[in-house]
């Protein structure tokens, strides 16, 4: 039985490497390891190797086999080991599973019985599924995630865990490579119990540098299947997100509005009287910059609060005067809102809106103004309809999500 499940898997891996080579090269990274069936009633991880019961694979078809390593795959390169924190082991495992199964299934691979799905989490992320999780949850994951403790509910921050020192983490991507099965104890099941016993949890620096693996060898494994041309949907935009910089969203804000707001020298004719040299001087002048928000109801207000914070700690280090505008699928008739570079800027109490988006009414409100203005500012889901041209002004979008934009300057609100 184990043998006619390890060779059910290998022609698996083999199909996802021609068929879906991101996938491919993910599930290969994991060494295949038949397990005690005591603990792993159907397949299991720890983000070092896949764990399956032989009966439970023999029961599905091949299409289920590829979704079942496929999904281990993923919990491995998106790093659900290390990202848990200090939320509930049980409702962090849940909601992984409702964020890796429709990918999968989005990517045309086959479901097993009892694996979560619901379409309404649909491109979200653990972290954004977790809090729709009821606490008393009977979900349950169709694997098992062996990489934490499970004695640890995760209602309490973890203590920290010191340096495994008798299982160092691994070096390199050596001791990832799959072995194909060959050596004791590694790929084959033990006669005598079943199968492996039940691996230990990750230590803290086993997580950190799985981490690091895992996320190399998913920006490899993109690279190879774009270059293929077999990368598309779901997966990957859910790696171009989690692949981006994440350098912090302030940091990067007051660098653009710096750079725009320079000053620079310059060199007009003096009078005469002044003589004939021509001599560099420094000009400065105020920056005039306009800060939309966008108030369709994606946008919570205490991130709005934290932006406008912001923006106003910058404006008066670069002596910009702001005009404020709400938006949501018109501009809101209580503004705009002008402040100069003395002035505290502050969000109004109560900004209207909660329809949908469309981003066009702002371009065509600035279109109206006498002058145009140095820098726009938008801060927004990127979810609505966008001018069908670029503006000869900057414009930089502070992008809650992952959606992307077709022109300007986008920064990722982390």
């Amino acid at each position: 039985m184990a043998d006619d499940a390890q060779t059910r898997l290998t022609r698996a891996r083999t199909k996802l490497i021609i068929d879906k080579p991101f996938l491919g090269a993910l599930v290969l990274r994991l060494p295949v390891v038949a397990a005690d069936p005591k603990w792993c009633p159907t397949t299991a991880t720890d983000a070092r190797k896949f764990y399956y019961n032989p009966d439970y694979i023999e029961s599905l078809s091949n299409d289920q086999v590829q979704f079942v390593v496929s999904h281990e795959a993923l919990h491995c390169a998106l790093s659900h080991f290390a990202r848990r924190g200090h939320r509930n082991r049980m409702r962090w495992d849940v909601a992984c599973d409702y964020a890796i199964n429709p990918l999968l299934i989005g990517d045309g691979l086959k479901p097993p019985p009892g694996a979560l799905y619901d379409d309404g989490f649909e491109g979200m992320t653990a972290e954004e599924i977790y809090p729709y999780i009821d606490e008393n949850t009977a979900d349950e994951p169709m694997d098992r995630h062996v990489y934490d403790d499970e004695g640890d509910t995760g209602d309490q921050p973890p203590p920290p865990q010191p340096q495994d020192r008798e299982n160092p983490p691994p070096k390199g991507d050596s001791e990832g490579q799959d072995d194909g099965g060959q050596g004791a104890g590694r790929g084959q099941a033990d006669p005598d119990s079943g199968g492996v016993p039940q691996p230990p949890p990750l230590s803290g620096g086993e997580r950190e540098t799985l981490q690091i693996q895992w996320q190399q060898r998913m920006a490899g494994a993109a690279q190879q299947a774009m270059q293929a041309g077999k990368l598309g949907g779901l997966l990957a935009r859910m790696i171009d997100h989690l692949l981006q910089p994440q350098l912090p969203w302030r940091m990067l804000l007051a660098r653009y509005m710096t750079a725009v707001a320079r000053d620079d020298y310059s060199y007009m004719r003096p009078s005469r009287r002044e003589g004939n040299a021509i001599l560099p001087s420094l000009r400065s002048s105020q920056l005039d910059v306009v800060v939309a928000v966008d108030t369709s109801g994606s946008v919570q207000d205490r991130e709005l609060r934290e932006f406008a914070a912001e923006v106003n700690a910058i404006k008066g280090q670069m002596r910009a005067r702001v005009t404020l505008l709400a938006c949501d699928s018109a501009i809101s008739e209580d503004g705009p809102w002008c402040f100069e570079p003395w002035e505290e800027l502050k969000l109004p109490e109560d900004l209207s809106g909660g329809g949908g988006t469309d981003f066009r009414p702002v371009f065509d409100w600035i279109g109206r103004q006498d002058r145009q203005p140095d820098l726009l500012v938008y801060f927004t889901d990127a979810n609505g309809e966008f001018p069908s041209q670029e503006p000869a002004y900057g414009t930089v979008w502070l992008v809650k999500g992952k959606r992307t934009v077709p022109w300007g300057q986008r920064i990722q609100l982390n």
